[in-house]
């Protein structure tokens, strides 16, 4: 595999995260009204917002990639 389709592949699967990240906020703060379960959702979507981020920075600031 080469870098490039290595860096789309990270950058789609940050896309995701984010994705999993809006819909798990969505379904906890209208959805839910259980209050264990409402925080383990927030937390899990905080946790995938954040490490959409890291991924994001990562493509971003990896340069460009040479043939």
């Amino acid at each position: 595999m080469t870098p490039g389709l290595l860096k789309m592949w990270i950058a789609l699967s940050s896309i995701a995260f984010m994705f999993v990240a809006v819909f798990s906020i969505y379904i906890s703060r209208y959805k839910i009204k259980s209050g264990i379960v409402k925080i383990l959702i927030s937390a899990a979507a905080y946790f995938f917002m954040i490490a959409a981020g890291l991924l994001m920075i990562f493509v971003v600031f990896s340069g460009p990639v040479s043939k």
